[in-house]
Order: C-alpha cells, then structure tokens, then sequence
C-alpha cells in the first residue's frame, strides 16, 4: 500500500538563499527565481504571489497554489504609553508567544521569541516559570519581523526596525539549526538586509552552540550573566552547574577573536540583596577587565510568584560606578513597557502540552528572557 501523498503547501518563508535557489531549480525553474520571491517577501513585505509581477503568470499560478508565505496571527496588541509595542502572536495547537517592539530615537530594535516557553527555570524570569512546549521554525520567527514590520507601517526596504534581538521567549541556541537559518536571512542583502552588528543572539550559557555559531554566523552576541560566582548563578541561571562560568568565558573570548566582534554584551539582572553590592560588582570587573566586554545593568522587573526585588536606584548607580571605574564599559537599561509587561523577563505567552525535561538531558531546551 503506498503511503499518502503531502499536499499540504511548502512554507517558503525562512528558507534560506540557498535552499530556495535549490527548491526553484528542482520544480526545473532558474535560481534568479529564489531572487526575485525574495526581493517581494523581504524588502517590499509582498506575501501574494499573484502581485508579484515580475513572475511569469504560470509561475505565480503554481506558487499560490502550492507554496505557504503565512505569517502568525496576532491575538492581542498593546502599547504602552512610552511608546513600546507587544504582540501576543498564536502558533497553533493553543500555543502563544510574544513580541515586542523598543522605539529609540535613532533606531527600532525588535525583540523575537524563539521558543513557545523555555525549560531553564531561571526563578526571575515569568517565561521561564511557564514550562516549555516547542521550538520555533525559522519561519515562525522571520514571521515575527515581517509581520512587525507590516504592522509598524512600513517595508523590509523602508523598515522601522534597524536592530534585532533574540531575547525574547526561549533559550535561541538551544534552537540552533533554525535561528541561525533566521540570522541568515535577517543579514542576507535579499533579505531583511540587517547590519550583522545589529542581530544580536541572547543566550543563558551555551558553550559547544556559542562555538558552533561561530562558525557559521558573526551576528553579535549577549550572555545572560546575572552573577559572577559559580554558587550564585547556579541559583540564578541553573544552566552554569553544565557550563561554569570560566569555560562560558572563554567560549566569549573565543566568540570575539573568531567573528572580530569589538564586544560581547553580558547582561545583568539587578536584585536587590542578592548580587548588586559592591563586592559583587568588583567581582564581575575582575572577570571583564581588559576583555572586550560591555555590561548591560537590568533592572527587575516584577513577576508574580518570584521572591526578588529590583535593586534601589542609587545601589545600581554604586554598582555601575565600581565596573566604570575599573574600565569595564557599563550601562543601566532604562526599563521599557513595565505597564503592558513588555519589559526584560516579563514576556509569557501562553502554553499548552508542556514539556519537561531534566537539566542536562540531551533533549533539554533551555529558556530565557533577560
């Protein structure tokens, strides 16, 4: 008996140059094609290929009928009064994530979700505190910024978003293989076309995917630090009892000389009592010092059901000020979106079917938001 045939349509979003090019000349058409489907979807976020005129009609004729170019459904839309939009997209199957978009005056970052949950169970984080579903294709997450970018009013060759960040729901690394097809397309000049200093790949600690990426991508790179002692961020990150925090650095030191990156950016949580005194800030100095490192102070943003308290302004300042004066560039985020809880480590979609694993299992997908 043989088996029944797929009829369901190719998702063509997310697909890399290179794999278009060789989708196209299987169906027996030319590889410029890749380049012209291209050119619509990305720089003029055209996603009808019946108006892209520049195909031949049997073309657009076969394309819509047997290619998807979907993107997520937004089940909810909020801005906040600093200007800071979110979006809770639907991923099917009862599974959410969310988005979020960071207006500045001089550029637009766009904030993706890579994972539906996490598992890494950082106790600060309300992503993390939701369990873990399912990866993300890189279709799903191109989608994201196609669909930001038609809902913020403009085009991938006119686009409000000039920087993107993989911090929001999910661990990114731990979906290797589709975000760096994601990071490929956000830089690739037919693509989204994004400077590759301004994608950055926000991770919890994992060394042998930070090498990997190294590899294949030069997009910046940011650790979610949040301690400079193994017995702290054990607590905090429970991912550092796999990877220390010495084998994580060299893997950064590594990262930089390899991708000449000027820096890599460690983030840092600022809760109150627990790893903002002044001892603590010189601790994370003598880590950094002479290194082509820059800290990103955050501070705490609350989530329901965590012990932990946003450290006082002033003790924040006390911190920064250690880390400058012994040469370590540092700065203090500003929150943004506290009132639509938009902010660093408030983004929870919503997640049916979760999935658990152990820490350390091979199958483990690790989660943040920070």
């Amino acid at each position: 008996m043989n088996a029944p045939v797929d009829s369901s349509p190719v998702n063509l979003l997310g697909m890399p140059r290179t794999e278009l090019e060789a989708w196209f000349t299987d169906r027996g058409e030319k590889t410029f094609r890749a380049r012209q489907l291209m050119q619509w979807v990305y720089r003029r976020s055209v996603l009808d290929p019946g108006a892209m005129t520049d195909l031949s009609l049997a073309l657009r004729e076969s394309l819509d009928r047997d290619v998807a170019l979907g993107l997520p459904q937004v089940r909810e839309h909020r801005e906040s009064a600093d200007g800071t939009v979110k979006w809770l997209l639907e991923m099917g199957h009862g599974q959410d994530v969310e988005m979020v978009f960071i207006p500045e005056e001089k550029r637009g970052t766009l904030c993706v979700s890579s994972q539906v949950g996490c598992a890494m169970d950082c106790p600060f984080c309300a992503t993390g505190r939701q369990g873990f579903n399912r990866n993300l294709s890189a279709a799903e997450i191109i989608g994201q910024v196609i669909l930001a970018i038609r809902e913020l009013g403009g085009t991938g060759e006119d686009s409000p978003v000039s920087n993107v960040v993989f911090m929001g729901m999910g661990e990114p690394l731990a979906n290797f293989k589709e975000v760096v097809k994601a990071c490929d397309l956000l830089t690739d000049d037919l693509g989204l076309g994004i400077s590759r200093r301004r994608v950055t790949v926000s991770t919890s600690g994992l060394v042998p995917q930070i090498q990997r990426l190294a590899e294949l991508s030069n997009v910046a790179l940011a650790i979610s630090l949040h301690a400079a002692n193994d017995k702290l961020r054990d607590e905090l990150v429970p991912i550092n009892r796999r990877h220390n925090i010495a084998e994580l650095l060299d893997a950064c030191w590594d990262y930089a000389d390899r991708t000449n990156s000027k820096q890599v950016t460690f983030e840092y949580i600022m809760l109150d009592g627990v790893n903002d005194q002044p001892r603590q800030a010189r601790e994370l100095a003598s880590l950094l010092v002479g290194r082509p490192a820059k800290v990103n102070l955050i501070p705490f943003n609350p989530v329901p059901g965590t012990p932990y308290e946003r450290s006082p302004g002033a003790t924040v300042d006390a911190f920064r000020k250690v880390l400058m004066d012994k040469g370590v560039i540092t700065i203090t985020r500003r929150p943004r979106g506290n009132d639509i809880d938009a902010a660093c480590g408030q983004l929870a979609g919503n997640l049916d079917n979760r999935i658990s694993a152990p820490l350390g299992a091979k199958t483990m997908h690790t989660g943040h938001r920070a």
